[in-house]
């Protein structure tokens, strides 16, 4: 177990569409390692629906492709910097080029293998309901996860296989940004602590890091110009938590590129 805790609060809704992928995109890995069961086969099959969903509710491939493209720019500004490890330039700036010219491609249309597949769609139509896709709702669905592994572990596949170049910008988009910034050590005096934001580097991501056995949790919230953080104590989750009367230290990381 990691000993220090990340807590994450995206500025804007690009960055919460992203992260939202993230999020997703984990579950599904860690839905997929080693042998999988009939629950796991359910949670990968929800979870690929979620991020279909994720990229339909706005043209978020548009999205994504500006974020790389401003990624990509920012990277050809150190080309000629000395300091900077050219090798690893040239790879990161080489998976950007590849990743935009695969999601500018009229002909990539991520998810319309899950949109089109009937056994999906029936399943999809059930997720609504409270227990909408149990044995006897979808005999279909029972059926398929009773079929040899393999043959689950394929049709997840053939349904990821038009997502996968979406994982893959989110996570170097996302690595990128976290890298972005170093950790400034700073001090909530009684559990507050506010920060102006500078309007020529907007700040995309708040990182706060805090040790694993730490008593507070913290509330951020961010707009244009300033971003808050409240520490807030919880001595049971029967009760409201409420902000801190001491002084909290942590580790601020303010993404930006």
């Amino acid at each position: 177990m990691s000993n220090k805790l990340i807590f994450e609060q995206p500025l804007n809704e690009r960055m919460r569409n992203l992260l939202r992928l993230e999020h997703l995109f984990d579950l599904i890995a860690f839905r997929s390692k080693d042998t999988i069961s009939n629950w796991d086969c359910r949670d990968i099959l929800k979870s690929l629906l979620e991020v279909n969903d994720l990229l339909s509710r706005s043209d978020f491939k548009t999205e994504l492709i500006k974020e790389l493209e401003r990624h990509s720019s920012m990277l050809t500004t150190l080309e000629s910097n000395p300091a900077v490890d050219q090798t690893r330039l040239k790879k990161v700036s080489s998976d950007f080029y590849e990743l935009s010219a695969i999601l500018k491609n009229s002909s990539f249309q991520p998810g319309s293998t899950l949109k089109n597949d009937e056994l999906v769609t029936s399943f999809k139509q059930r997720t609504s309901i409270p227990s909408g896709t149990c044995n006897f709702d979808l005999p279909r669905i029972h059926y398929w996860l009773n079929q040899a592994t393999n043959k689950q572990e394929q049709d997840l596949k053939n349904w990821s296989t038009d997502i996968e170049p979406i994982k893959k910008a989110t996570y170097l988009a996302l690595d990128m940004i976290r890298n972005s910034t170093n950790p400034i050590k700073e001090v909530a005096n009684a559990g507050f602590y506010q920060q102006p934001i500078e309007s020529n580097l907007p700040c995309q991501l708040i990182r706060l890091v805090l040790p694993a056995a730490s008593r507070y949790y913290p509330e951020i919230s961010g707009g244009k110009h300033r971003f808050t953080i409240r520490f807030m104590e919880e001595t049971s989750t029967n009760n409201r938590p409420s902000q801190t009367d001491n002084d909290v230290d942590f580790e601020l990381h303010c993404c930006s590129l």
